[in-house]
C-alpha cells in the first residue's frame, strides 16, 4: 500500500504546518519516537500542535493512517481533527479508522472480539433509558424496595464501577454496601449476566469489556500493540481508570504514546476523571519527554497573572505559567456587592454600558460576553433581571431555569392548586411522581372529563365514586385529589413559598430526589430550593406565576446576539472577550460539598475550575461576590471565596457597593505584602480565614472602621430595628437562643448558646 502524501526531499521547504508554530510546539510536532506529554495550557494553541503532529506523522510516511490510534473526548473534537488534518493532508485522512472518542474506538474493538465476553457482534448498545428500564426490572425480581433504592442510583453506582475497570469479580464487601445494604455486586452480577443475555452492553460496556479482552487475551493484545505504531490522546487530564488501563496496556510495547492535556484544567471528578493519570505519566513511561506549551494566545497578561497567581495554591500539580505577547489591557476587577440581586443588577449595568461603547466604536456583540456560574441555580437570578431590562441571553449546557423539568413540574403543582381549571397542570403531575397510576386509569379521568363538560381534577374527584377505576389505582388517585384539596385550602393561610415547600414534601417530590443521592438529583433539589426563595419576592402566588409566563414568553428570535450565560464545566475549551465570574464565595464557590466532604483533593479541582473560568476570558474578567445571600428562606451573610484572596494583588482592581466594602475581602484575605505569603499550600486559607476559625464565627470579623461605615452605607429600609439592643437575648427559629454582640444596621452578630457566634438578619429574630 503506497501513501497519496509524498514525502518531503530533503532540500524541500518547511512542511507548512510547522509554519506559524512556536518552539513548544514544534518540539511536539517533531518529537515522534517514544513517549511524550504535552501540557498544554489554557488557550496555548494545543488543538494546532496536535493536528501538525498527526499529519507530521502521514506526510512523512512514519506510518499508515490506519496505523495510528488517535483518541479524542468528544465526536466534535474528532471531526474538528479530521477536518484540520484533511486541510494539510488531503483525503488520505480518510484512511484513519482509529480516530475518535474513547467510546467509538472502544465499540469497534469490541465488534471484533465480541464472542470473547459471551456477545455476538451485532450487540445492542443501550441507552440510558433502556438501561433503567432494565435496571428496575432487575430491583423488583429481587424484592428490593425501589422507591428506597432506586435504579437511578443503581445505575450511577454501576457506571462509577465500570469508570475504574470493575467487573462484578472485582467489587468486595465495602463497595458492595453503596446499595440496598449489601446487594450491590448481585445487583451488578445480575445487571450484566441479562445484558449477555439480550446481546447488549452499555456505554461502560465498551470501556470495560475491551479492557477485560486485553488483559485475557495475549493474542489480540499483541494484535493491537503491533497494529498501533503510534498513539494520541487529547485532553489526557480526563481520562477515568479504565480508560488509562487499556492506553497504558496498547501502549507498553512501542511506547510511542503521545498524551496532550492540562492538569490545571482537570474538572470531571464528578464523572470519574483522575488527575492523577496526567501526574504519573513520568512513572508509567520512564524517560518520556514532557514539553510545556506556556505561551498563551487569547489573554491579556493580567488575565493570566490572575489565574496562575490562584492555581499557583494547588500542591497536585506538574507546574507551569503562561505567558502572552498579548498588550497588558485592563486589571481583572473584583466587585463586592451586598446581596444576589445586586449582584445581576450591576452585571446588567457592565453589560449595558459596554453596548453604550460598542455603538460608538463598532466591531462587537453581546455574543462575545458570558456570565458563568458554579452552579445552575445560579442562573434564574441573572434571568429575572435581564427579563425586566430587556437584555437577550441564552442558557448554555441546559435548559433556562423555568423550563427545567423538576421547576415545570413544581409550577404545575402551583398552578393546579392556584386554579383547578388548568388542565395542562393537572396532566404533568397527575403521576408524578408515580403513583401507580396506569394510562388507562388517566385515559377514563380524560373520557368523563370530555363527557361531563368539567375539568380533568373534577372529573377525578366524580370518579371516584364508581368503579371505573381499579382499587388500586382508586385509592391513588383518591389520596390525590384529597391532596390538591388540602393543597387549597393551605393556600388562604399560608405564605406562597411555603405552600411551595409543604406541596413539594407531601406530594413525594422532593422524598424522589433525596433518594436518589446523585450529582444531578442534588442539583435538581437546589433548582427547587431557588424557585421557593424566587417566590418570596411576589406577593401572591398568582403575581409569581403571572411573572413566570411573561419569562417563558420573552424568547428572542435565535439569530439574535444574546449574552452567554453558562456554568464553568460547561464553558471549558470556550473563550468570550468579557467574562462575569458571579458568586465567588465560600459555600458556592468552592462549594460546601467540597468544603465538608471532599477534602484536599476537592478543594483542589475546585481550585482548577476557579483556574478555568478566569483564563475564558481574552480582554476583561470581573470576579464578583456578595456579602448575602438567601439560603432556604434564610438570609445568611458570605465571606468572599478563598480563591478571591488568592489573586495576585497587582492584577486586580477591587470595589464595593457598600461603603468600606473595598477592604472586606483585603481584610479577611489579603493583609500580607506578598499576595501568597499567608496561604496555606493547598488550602489557600489567608489570616481572614484562620480568625473566623480561631472564633468559630461563620464568616470573618471586620474592623470597626468598615463596620460603622458599611452600617452607615445600607440602603433604605435596611437600618435595623428599634427594639434590639446589645446584650439582649433573643431567639432565632434554626439557631436557638443566643444574646446579641454586635448590631450593624439590620443584621445581628448573636452569641447563639448551641450554634456559637452567628450572623443573622434581625427580621428572623424574636426577643427571648
Amino acid at each position: 500500500m503506497s501513501l497519496p502524501v509524498p514525502a518531503p526531499e530533503p532540500s524541500a521547504a518547511e512542511p507548512p504546518y510547522i509554519r506559524g508554530l512556536n518552539a513548544p510546539q514544534r518540539d511536539a510536532v517533531l518529537t515522534t519516537e517514544g513517549p511524550v506529554l504535552v501540557l498544554a495550557g489554557a488557550g496555548t494553541g494545543k488543538t494546532a500542535a496536535l493536528t501538525a503532529r498527526l499529519a507530521h506523522l502521514l506526510y512523512t510516511r512514519k506510518a499508515y493512517p490506519s496505523e495510528i490510534l488517535s483518541v479524542t473526548f468528544t465526536n466534535k473534537a474528532a471531526r474538528e481533527m479530521r477536518h484540520r488534518v484533511r486541510n494539510i493532508v488531503g483525503d488520505v485522512v480518510e484512511g484513519m479508522p482509529w480516530l475518535g472518542t474513547f467510546h467509538a474506538i472502544g465499540a469497534k474493538i469490541l465488534r471484533r472480539h465480541a464472542e470473547l465476553v459471551g456477545l455476538q457482534s451485532n450487540f445492542t448498545i443501550l441507552d440510558t433509558d433502556d438501561q433503567l428500564r432494565l435496571l428496575k426490572q432487575l430491583i423488583v425480581a429481587s424484592d428490593i424496595d425501589e422507591k428506597r433504592w432506586p435504579a437511578r442510583q443503581l445505575g450511577g453506582i454501576i457506571d462509577g464501577w465500570k469508570n475504574k475497570g470493575l467487573t462484578p469479580a472485582d467489587i468486595d464487601a465495602g463497595e458492595s454496601e453503596a446499595y440496598a445494604n449489601g446487594r450491590g455486586k448481585e445487583m451488578y452480577a445480575a445487571y450484566q449476566a441479562r445484558l449477555i443475555a439480550l446481546n447488549a452492553c452499555d456505554f461502560g460496556d465498551l470501556l470495560l469489556h475491551v479492557l477485560t479482552i486485553l488483559k485475557r487475551d495475549r493474542d489480540v493484545l499483541s494484535q493491537y500493540q503491533q497494529r498501533f505504531r503510534y498513539i494520541m490522546v487529547d485532553e489526557y487530564q480526563d481520562t477515568n481508570s479504565v480508560q488509562y488501563l487499556w492506553l497504558r496496556l496498547l501502549a507498553q510495547e512501542r511506547k510511542n504514546i503521545c498524551c496532550v492535556g492540562d492538569d490545571d484544567q482537570s474538572i470531571y471528578s464528578w464523572r470519574g476523571a483522575q488527575v492523577e493519570n496526567i501526574l504519573k505519566f513520568e512513572k508509567d513511561f520512564p524517560g518520556a519527554k514532557v514539553i510545556k506549551l506556556e505561551q498563551n494566545y487569547r489573554s491579556t497578561p493580567h488575565i493570566l497573572a490572575a489565574a496562575s497567581g490562584v492555581i499557583a495554591n494547588n500542591s497536585g500539580r506538574l507546574g507551569k505559567t503562561l505567558w502572552t505577547d498579548e498588550a497588558e489591557g485592563e486589571k481583572v476587577k473584583v466587585l463586592g456587592v451586598w446581596d444576589g440581586p445586586e449582584e445581576a443588577r450591576r452585571v446588567g449595568e457592565e453589560i449595558e454600558s459596554a453596548q453604550r461603547a460598542w455603538n460608538q466604536e463598532g466591531g462587537k456583540s453581546l455574543d462575545h460576553i458570558a456570565i458563568l456560574v458554579r452552579a445552575q441555580h445560579q442562573t434564574r437570578e441573572f434571568e429575572d433581571r435581564f427579563i425586566a431590562i430587556g437584555m437577550p441571553y441564552r442558557i448554555v449546557g441546559g435548559f433556562r431555569f423555568y423550563e427545567r423539568a423538576e421547576i415545570r413540574d413544581a409550577l404545575a403543582y402551583l398552578r393546579i392548586v392556584s386554579q383547578p381549571a388548568d388542565d395542562l397542570a393537572f396532566e404533568r403531575i397527575v403521576n408524578v411522581p408515580k403513583r401507580g397510576l396506569g394510562d388507562k386509569a388517566v385515559q377514563r379521568v380524560h373520557q368523563l372529563a370530555r363527557a361531563e363538560g368539567v375539568p380533568l381534577s373534577t372529573a377525578a374527584a366524580r370518579i371516584l365514586d364508581t368503579d371505573e377505576l381499579t382499587p388500586q389505582a382508586r385509592r391513588s388517585l383518591g389520596n390525590f385529589v384529597i391532596d390538591l384539596a388540602r393543597w387549597r385550602q393551605m393556600a388562604a393561610d399560608l405564605p406562597h413559598p411555603e405552600l411551595a415547600r409543604q406541596i413539594l414534601d407531601e406530594s413525594g417530590y422532593t422524598a424522589v430526589l433525596q433518594a436518589e443521592k446523585s450529582t444531578e438529583a442534588s442539583g435538581r433539589l437546589e433548582n427547587l430550593s431557588e424557585l421557593v426563595r424566587a417566590m418570596e419576592e411576589y406577593e401572591t402566588l398568582g403575581a409569581f406565576l403571572e411573572h413566570v409566563s411573561l419569562v417563558m414568553d420573552n424568547e428572542a428570535q435565535a439569530e439574535d446576539a444574546k449574552v452567554t450565560i453558562m456554568t464553568i464545566h460547561a464553558a471549558k475549551g470556550l473563550e468570550y472577550d468579557t467574562v462575569f465570574l458571579v458568586g465567588w464565595e465560600e459555600g458556592l464557590f468552592p462549594s460546601q460539598r467540597a468544603i465538608d466532604e471532599g477534602g484536599n483533593a476537592s478543594l483542589e479541582e475546585e481550585r482548577r475550575l476557579a483556574y478555568v473560568a478566569i483564563t475564558r476570558a481574552r480582554r476583561r474578567a470581573f470576579i464578583l461576590h456578595a456579602a448575602n445571600r438567601r439560603v432556604y428562606g434564610q438570609w445568611t451573610s458570605s465571606i468572599p471565596s478563598r480563591f478571591v484572596g488568592e489573586l495576585p494583588l497587582a492584577h486586580i482592581e477591587s470595589e464595593s457597593s457598600m461603603a468600606g466594602g473595598e477592604s472586606l475581602w483585603r481584610a479577611n484575605w489579603s493583609e500580607r505584602a506578598d499576595p501568597f505569603a499567608d496561604v496555606a499550600r493547598g488550602t489557600g486559607r489567608g489570616p481572614g480565614w484562620q480568625r473566623a476559625a480561631a472564633t468559630g464565627s461563620s464568616f470573618v470579623r471586620e474592623p470597626a472602621r468598615v463596620v460603622e461605615a458599611r452600617a452607615s452605607a445600607v440602603s433604605i429600609g435596611n437600618k435595623g430595628r428599634s427594639d434590639v439592643s446589645l446584650g439582649m437575648r433573643v431567639f432565632h427559629q434554626k439557631f436557638g437562643y443566643g444574646a446579641i454582640v454586635e448590631i450593624e444596621g439590620n443584621k445581628l452578630e448573636i452569641e447563639f448558646e448551641t450554634a456559637g457566634r452567628k450572623r443573622v438578619m434581625d427580621s428572623f429574630v424574636t426577643i427571648g
